[in-house]
């Protein structure tokens, strides 16, 4: 009993001095703050009201991001993360992308745009099919340099947590009037393709325009109650496009592949694109300039 006590004592002992030490360290930052903040340093009160209005502002009226490359290329501040389920996970992640953002990926993409295929379960080659009938394209490995496309692909890598070097080339999709995606699944289901990276994982939907009707990203399995999908009301979950808004899903699940499938709602008025990144379990060495791909 005795030596039963002593090791309790013992750990609550290890456990104090640790929070006693984490309280010093967390002081000696606020301390550096302050120093380097002088007069100036905000208060909680002051930080929390400009979270909450989307920025933290900065002594001399300088935003955080505008000093910080890293909190630019982020969006820190504009990006808002919403979890609308945890099985299946997905995540809406508003102001994903800037105006600017969208219209330059849009402006690369239009004048590049072919009749999107799906993926042959036998050859691994892309088909085309009715069950999407949307027009597309992919930005080659050059155009994935350009600084504002890599400033896109560090964020979709930082909020997947993904590295970017597994991501698929980067995918830009354009819906018309009555264009629609079936419900599929972004993972494979042949072997071909899976010799090239790997299985896919997750997907994150980028949206480039919002002013159409319809259009909606459907999950039927997902939620518990019902959602506005097509003018009427059904069972899962639906995400409304927003200019500039994203979703990110995954479709493995502990290696598994999650059941939850998708389908994208036909429009119904409007001219609709958006940016598609599949993001894999390994890395792509020499990812193909043109790949077959049946996803979005």
């Amino acid at each position: 009993m005795a030596a039963s006590m002593r090791i309790v004592f013992g750990l609550l002992t290890l456990v104090t001095i640790g929070m006693i030490i984490g309280a010093l360290v967390q002081l000696a930052f606020i301390r550096r703050l302050e120093d380097s903040y002088g007069s100036e340093f905000p208060t909680f009160g002051m930080v929390r009201r400009q979270q909450l209005d989307g920025y933290l502002q900065l002594p001399g009226g300088i935003h955080q991001w505008n000093d910080d490359k890293e909190a630019a290329t982020l969006r820190v501040g504009y990006v808002k993360p919403e979890i609308i389920s945890w099985s299946p996970r997905i995540i809406v992640l508003h102001n994903f992308l800037s105006t600017e953002e969208c219209d330059y990926l849009r402006a690369i993409a239009l004048p590049r745009l072919q009749v999107s295929t799906v993926v042959d379960a036998k050859t691994g080659k892309g088909i085309k099919s009715n069950v999407r009938t949307s027009s597309g394209m992919f930005l080659s490995p050059e155009e994935r340099k350009y600084p504002m496309v890599q400033a896109i692909e560090k964020r979709i890598s930082v909020y997947s947590q993904i590295p970017v070097e597994n991501g698929e080339l980067v995918q830009v999709l354009r819906y018309e009037k009555s264009q629609f995606y079936k419900p599929h699944h972004d993972y494979f289901s042949d072997t071909f393709n899976l010799k090239r990276g790997g299985q896919r994982i997750a997907t994150m939907l980028m949206y480039l325009s919002d002013n159409v009707e319809g259009g909606e990203t459907y999950f039927p399995m997902a939620g518990t109650g019902e959602c506005s999908c097509g003018g009427k009301m059904v069972k899962g979950l639906s995400v409304k496009p927003v200019k500039g808004d994203a979703i990110l899903f995954w479709s493995m699940v502990f290696f598994f592949p999650n059941p939850c499938g998708h389908l994208l709602n036909a429009f119904r008025s409007g001219l609709f694109t958006l940016v598609l990144m599949l993001v894999k379990h390994g890395a792509l060495a020499h990812p193909p300039v043109f790949c077959d791909l049946c996803s979005g």
